[in-house]
Order: structure tokens, then C-alpha cells, then sequence
């Protein structure tokens, strides 16, 4: 859940790894540390706790120099957040550092077995083990033959417990790093005579856009002549390379004040990069590549299983909606993190779908392998080419929303809505369950979608006149019914992530059964209360969504009320409006969540959050 940084060159190293740290202080961190050697300089560490200025100003008052080196932002999960416990971390010699993203669960029996062996520990993490193992593999072999640092890293893997992603360096071989994986994403980048090491694409996207993603299992050694890969074993492994088609400006803030701000501006970009070239407005066919399952398996499917973790567990709320209603076909939906524990029922006909910005959240890999292996073929939505899930998946819808740095999701979700709702179509088609002038339709109004998220963000104003007057509040209920309570858990999501805000999202329906005690004139309530005049099932939970309304109001509550375009009715009921432009019931969530994630951003400003990196949290978990 950290990020990692290596590089092996001619360039002085230093600016390109703090360079990369800081391209990846979106997945949360509360130290950092950096180790480097090569010129002829000896293996030289800083580190600091907290931000990425604390190291730098540390490396300002004593400089250090070198040609390769790693560097590594921590979010603490063994041992305080202290300038001790940051990485990189060495060995009792000095002469191995090791970072690592992960968790070694049985570290505590390792450190023992080594503190026997005469080796002293100088911090509370798990990593600092991996160091220790290395060394005596590598340096106290006692036989006159020592082995090579890569050799050392195999036989250390073999003995660790839990997920890792780790890299290491020694002078004892200069200008090598080795990097392994068993979990957490890691990423080789290929540049001219010189080669990254990363967690994450971001770090080198301004050096190389020539990529590989490590596989469980693999292990990299880098050097200046190029990349060896091997598994844990020696045997040789080879990765395609994937040339990553982001343009570096578009992970810069772009004149926005922060990252987040940034990317819900990109939403109708987004939105139309993730339809364009999948679909014929002549014909409503939906073309969906990468998919190797067939459409008799499709057609032969009784159910899908959904499963994923936070944001994108709510857009596959939403994508079960859009399913059942498009293509009638049951679908069940699930935490990812909980999935695997309650020994799913999984049949051959089922068909699992994963759903993962990043592409290698821990859960959501291991519920998908869960599923492999009770025989059913698997589903990815992704963002990241390349990434865990999609390799491991039988077919893959990619998202193109390009690099999304704030922690707090926001184009990625609206483009994971827009895969779902073109998986519906698609599936819909393939079983007969929608005719060529329902598609062409479909289509249509998907299509209208980008110029509509356009038009909502004309209204960023609205956005923070309301944040000026709730941003002191303690509480705020989010309320929706059918596919807008998922929208309604979401959008309570992204405020109190960035604004800690205590929120809840609630299906309407279920006020009376509990929520009602909680409704006073202090508390805001979020009604999402849209309407599709052309779709009977949509007025009637409109009408009852009213019925909620009014009854919070019988009790002091202060309304927001999300409505539709001409809705006039809802102006003598509600304390204030946020208006969205009309669209068919599957499709409104994509611009519901707009002024949502507006309002959760304008309150968090104003109550001097930090908007891109909230405490404690962090972009891609990696790990359980």
C-alpha cells in the first residue's frame, strides 16, 4: 500500500527517485526513506517520518550521491510511523537495504530464529526480517563460496509468509537491483541503458512508458545491460511489455488545486474514452474486445457474481441493477474482502465479474481466484493495462480513464458505471433479452452522457454555496432508492473520506426502520429523487422517494434533494436542489454522483483537509 521506487543508470539518481515518490504520495504514506550508492560512493540511507519534504530537507543537509538506488514512501502497519521504522532497512553489516510493501506474517518467528543466530534488530517492522534473511544467505554462507545477491533473494522468499512486493540492493554488487513478487503490484520499466523499478506506473511514466508487471512468483534482476526474470526457482519467466498510452501531463493538476478536483473535471472525457469505438449508434451493437469468454457462455450464464471492494463494490451495486433490468440475468453482489470467507457457491454456468481501478486490490485477487478455482471464468474492469486481475481474468473491460492520483475515486467509478452499463447492453444482446431498436436507443443515450456530465460541472457553484453552509456539521444521511442507493452510499463515502465527516447511506425505503431517530434540525439529509418520465417502475420510486422527503422534513431535517431537470414540484418540498440533466434510470448514477463528489470536495476544502491524501488511507490495497 506503499510506494517503491528503483532506478539503475547513468543519471544521478536522487531526483529521479524522489521524483517518483512523489508521483506516488497518492497511495498514502506517513514516512519515507531513500538509499543509493554507485561512483564510487559507499551505500548511503535518509530517511524521514512524514511527508516527502522532511526527506528532502534531509538529503539538502547531507547530500548523497550515486548512479542506482531505492526509494520507498510507508504506511505504517508494523511497528509506529517513526524516522526508525522508515525504509529502506539494512542488515546488521549495512551493506544490504531492502524495501517492501506487504505484510510477512511470520515475521515474529523469523526474527526470533535470527536474534538466536547472533543478528540485532534495530526497529519494529516486519521488513527489517527480509534484510536480516538476505544477509545471512548472502554474506555468511561460511563456505568461502558466496552466493549472488538474486540467489540470496530466492531462498529468502521461500522462508517468508503473507504478500510482498520487495527490492533490494547491495554493494557487494554494484549497479544490480532485485525486485520479487508475491502480492503487491510491481512494475519494470525499460529506458535507454538505464531501468525503474516501481509499485505503481505513475513513478516512471516521465522516464519510460515501455512497461512489464512482475507476476506472483517472479523475481527481477536489473541492471544497466537490461532485465533478467526468473520465478522464485531461477527458472526463466517472460512478461509482455505493455507500452502505457497516458500522456505524463495528464498526471500533473493541470492549473486545478488538487488532483481530485482535476479528475472530476476529466469525468466527461473519461466517460466518452470508455465508450468511444465500443459501440455503432446505427446498429446499438456493443463491441466488447479482450473477451475470452463466448457468447454461448454467455448465453448459457445463470448467474453473475460480483465482486469488489469500497467505490467499486458501489458501482457493482449499481452494475447489478443495470444487468438484472437490461438483461435479466440474476446477479449477486459482494465484498470482496468477505467473498472468499464464506465458501461462496459457485457454479460452472456463473460467471464472476471483479472490478478494480488499480487492478491489484488484494481482496478483489483473491476472490477472483477463488472463483477460478470453483470453476467459474472470470470478468475484469480495470484501469491499469496489464495489471493482476486482467491477466488472470478470462476477458477484460479496460476503463480509460486514465491516471487517477486522488485517493478518493471519482472518474474511475463513473467510468467503471459506464463499463458496467455497456456489459449490461452487451449481454443483454447476447441473450435476446433486447431488441435492435431497445439497443440503438441504449446507445443513444449513452452517448449523450459526456455533454450532460458537461453541464453539471457548469454548476460547481451550487456545489459550494451549499458546502459554505454545512461544513461545520457533524452528521449527514444519504438517502436513495433502487440503483440510486448505491449513488447514496457513494456519495456519503466521499465525504467522510476527505472531510471526516461522520456520513450514511440508507435505502429510503428503510427510514421507518431506524434512521428516523436520528433526524433533527442539525442534520443534513441528501435525497437522490430523479425521475424517468418514460419509465413507470422510475415514477413510482419517485413518488415514494417524495413520501421520505416530506417525512423528513415532519421532523426538522434540512433536505438537499437531488432532482431532474423541469422537476418543479420538488423546489416547495426541499430546503435547497441540485439539479441533474435528464436520463434513463440505468444511466442517471453517472451524473448523479457529480455534484456528490463536488459537494464532498468543497466541504473538505473548507474545513482544510488534505483532499488528495486523507489520513489514513491509501489508493491501492495491496494487502488484506
Amino acid at each position: 500500500m506503499c510506494g517503491i521506487v528503483g532506478y539503475v543508470g547513468k543519471k544521478h539518481v536522487v531526483p529521479i527517485i524522489i521524483d517518483g515518490l512523489r508521483r506516488l504520495e497518492y497511495r498514502g504514506y506517513d514516512s519515507a526513506g531513500i538509499a543509493v550508492a554507485g561512483n564510487g560512493e559507499g551505500l548511503q540511507i535518509r530517511r524521514a517520518e512524514g511527508k516527502l519534504r522532511n526527506l528532502e530537507e534531509a538529503i539538502r543537509l547531507k547530500p548523497l550521491h550515486g548512479t542506482y538506488g531505492i526509494g520507498h514512501t510507508r504506511w505504517a502497519t508494523h511497528g509506529r510511523p517513526t524516522e526508525e521504522n522508515a525504509h529502506p532497512h539494512r542488515d546488521c553489516t549495512g551493506k544490504i537495504v531492502v524495501v517492501h510493501n506487504g505484510i510477512v506474517e511470520n515475521y515474529l518467528s523469523l526474527k526470533k530464529k535470527l536474534i538466536e543466530e547472533g543478528h540485532r534488530f534495530t526497529t519494529e517492522t516486519d521488513t527489517e526480517v527480509i534484510a536480516h534473511l538476505i544477509e545471512k544467505y548472502f554474506l555468511n554462507t561460511g563456505n568461502g563460496h558466496r552466493p549472488t545477491l538474486e540467489q540470496a533473494v530466492r531462498r529468502t522468499v521461500k522462508e517468508l509468509s503473507g504478500v510482498f512486493a520487495l527490492v533490494v540492493i547491495s554493494p557487494e554488487e554494484p549497479n544490480k537491483i532485485v525486485a520479487a513478487r508475491n502480492g503487491p503490484p510491481a512494475v519494470v520499466g525499460l529506458g535507454n541503458d538505464e531501468y525503474f523499478v516501481a509499485s505503481d506506473v505513475p513513478a516512471i511514466l516521465y522516464h519510460t512508458r515501455d512497461i512489464f508487471f512482475l507476476g506472483d512468483g517472479d523475481l527481477a534482476v536489473v541492471t544497466p545491460e537490461g532485465v533478467q526474470l526468473t520465478d522464485f526457482d531461477g527458472k526463466p519467466v517472460e512478461r509482455k511489455v505493455q507500452h502505457v498510452t497516458w500522456d505524463p501531463i495528464m498526471a500533473e493538476k493541470g492549473g486545478f488545486k488538487h488532483f481530485m478536483l482535476k479528475e472530476i473535471y476529466e469525468q466527461p472525457r473519461a466517460v466518452r474514452d470508455t465508450t468511444l469505438g465500443r459501440v455503432s449508434q446505427d446498429t446499438g451493437h456493443i463491441f466488447l474486445e479482450e473477451m475470452g469468454i463466448s457468447e454461448a457462455e454467455f448465453r448459457a450464464a445463470k448467474k453473475i457474481n460480483i465482486a469488489a471492494c469500497g467505490t467499486s463494490w458501489h458501482a457493482g451495486q449499481s452494475g447489478k441493477f443495470m444487468i438484472e433490468t437490461l438483461a435479466r440475468v440474476p446477479v449477486e453482489v459482494d465484498y470482496a474482502s468477505e467473498w472468499r470467507y464464506r465458501d461462496p457457491i459457485v457454479e460452472p454456468d456463473t460467471i464472476t465479474l471483479v472490478i478494480s481501478q488499480s487492478g491489484e486490490t488484494a481482496d478483489t485477487i483473491a476472490a477472483q481466484r477463488e472463483a477460478k478455482a470453483k470453476g467459474s471464468k472470470t470478468l475484469a474492469i480495470c484501469n491499469v493495462v496489464g495489471s493482476m486481475i486482467t491477466r488472470e481474468a478470462s476477458g477484460t473491460i479496460y476503463t480509460h480513464a486514465g491516471p487517477e492520483i486522488g485517493v478518493a475515486s471519482t472518474k474511475a467509478f463513473t467510468c467503471q458505471l459506464t463499463a458496467l452499463y455497456l456489459f449490461a447492453l452487451y449481454l443483454a444482446q447476447v441473450r435476446g433479452a433486447m431488441t435492435p431498436e431497445q439497443a440503438r436507443s441504449a446507445v443513444q443515450e449513452l452517448m449523450l452522457i459526456p455533454g450532460k456530465l458537461e453541464r453539471l460541472l457548469t454548476r460547481d457553484e451550487e456545489c459550494e454555496d451549499l458546502a459554505k453552509r454545512f461544513q461545520r456539521a457533524h452528521d449527514f444521511l444519504f438517502l436513495g432508492r433502487g440503483i440510486h442507493y448505491p449513488i447514496a452510499l457513494e456519495g456519503a463515502l466521499k465525504l467522510k473520506e476527505i472531510s471526516y465527516i461522520h456520513a450514511e447511506g440508507y435505502p429510503a425505503g428503510e427510514m421507518k426502520h431506524g434512521p428516523n431517530a436520528l433526524i433533527d434540525e442539525n442534520l443534513p439529509v441528501v435525497i437522490i429523487a430523479t425521475r424517468d418520465v418514460s419509465n413507470p417502475d422510475s415514477m413510482l420510486r419517485y413518488e415514494k422517494t417524495m413520501s421520505n422527503l416530506k417525512e423528513v422534513k415532519a421532523r426538522s431535517g434540512v433536505v438537499i434533494a437531488m432532482a431532474t431537470e423541469g422537476d418543479e414540484e420538488i423546489k416547495e418540498a426541499a430546503d435547497h436542489v441540485l439539479y441533474i440533466p435528464p436520463a434513463p434510470e440505468e444511466l442517471a448514477p453517472v451524473l448523479e454522483i457529480v455534484p456528490l463528489q463536488l459537494l464532498a470536495y468543497h466541504i473538505a476544502v473548507r474545513r482544510g483537509c488534505d483532499v488528495d491524501q486523507p489520513r489514513n488511507l491509501a489508493k491501492s490495497v495491496t494487502v488484506e
